[in-house]
């Protein structure tokens, strides 16, 4: 039996993409010879916004940001300004609504795909027919993550992938029932990409090999290798539902929430009482007028 194996390599000399280029056929380009069946591409978002043209003039990142907001999460005043960490358009939770200034003219700033999961539909299917092979797509881009210091790359867009391994009811090495286990294979792959994609190299697009059975026959499966895989969920599966999050709001917003409610409950509950009073008054006065008739 074979050793595990994964292996992880970037594509080079893709270039800089123009709004409107092939990102398909600069892909295939760069892969010529050395892709495989089961290869799964990870795709920074930068590149798919670019092509897509979701370069903006924007004087101000923030007014940027602020329309690219569904709903306000947390936010931190520091010396520079304020962090928002925001529901973005394409509900995903993330600082500065994925709006991003780097790498982009002054006066511009790079908004995220439309639609993630629908880019890399299109991206995997054109790859497909160019390449002849069973290829994957994620489209990664950075985040940061509760509770730990630092930014990873995740999945926000994939097609022809798993992006969730559903391992509840199988039996763990010593025979145990695994009643939780889902693992978030499609955020994995689009970190262990970022690994040899960097921030400053130049590389957009990296190649993430020894996971085929992740990757399903058809470009917008979800991955019939996967033990939980659906039909087409793509990266938005990843997205938990606000009413489903411990942690749906910053400390500072839950406490003004709570004070809120908190306030307006008191307020009720003081009229309540109130009406009470009087009502019980009256009925006293009313008792006092028939004794003394």
């Amino acid at each position: 039996m074979s050793e595990p194996e994964l292996r992880v390599f970037a594509l080079e000399g893709i270039g800089e993409i123009a709004a409107g280029a092939d990102l398909a056929a600069l892909i295939a380009g760069a892969g010529a010879g050395r892709l495989r069946h089961g290869d799964i591409l990870a795709v920074t978002s930068k590149i798919v916004s670019k092509a897509e043209g979701r370069q903006v003039a924007a004087a101000d990142r923030e007014q940027a940001i602020t329309a690219e907001t569904v709903r306000v999460v947390a936010t931190r005043a520091h010396p520079g300004g304020v962090t928002r960490i925001v529901e973005n358009r394409q509900g995903l939770i993330m600082a500065a609504a994925g709006v991003d200034a780097s790498n982009t003219p002054d006066g511009t700033v790079l908004l995220l795909p439309v639609d993630p999961d629908a880019s890399a539909r299109s991206l995997c299917a054109a790859l497909r027919a160019s390449t002849g092979l069973r290829l994957g797509v994620i489209v990664t881009d950075t985040a940061g993550r509760p509770w730990r210091e630092g930014q990873t790359d995740i999945a926000i867009g994939a097609a022809g992938v798993a992006v969730l391994d559903d391992l509840r009811g199988t039996d763990d090495a010593s025979g145990r029932r695994l009643d939780v286990t889902v693992a978030a294979v499609a955020d994995e792959i689009a970190g262990a990409a970022d690994l040899v994609k960097g921030k400053t190299s130049g590389n957009p697009v990296a190649v993430v090999r020894g996971l085929g059975r992740l990757v399903a026959e058809d470009a917008v499966d979800g991955g019939a290798g996967a033990s939980g895989a659906s039909r087409a969920p793509g990266a938005f599966l990843l997205q938990r539902p606000s009413a489903n999050d411990m942690f749906r709001l910053g400390t500072a917003e839950a406490h003004a929430e709570g004070f809120t409610e908190g306030y307006a409950a008191g307020l009720a509950a003081a009229a309540a009482a109130s009406a009470g009073a009087g009502a019980a008054a009256g009925a006293a006065a009313g008792d006092a007028a028939s004794v003394t008739e």
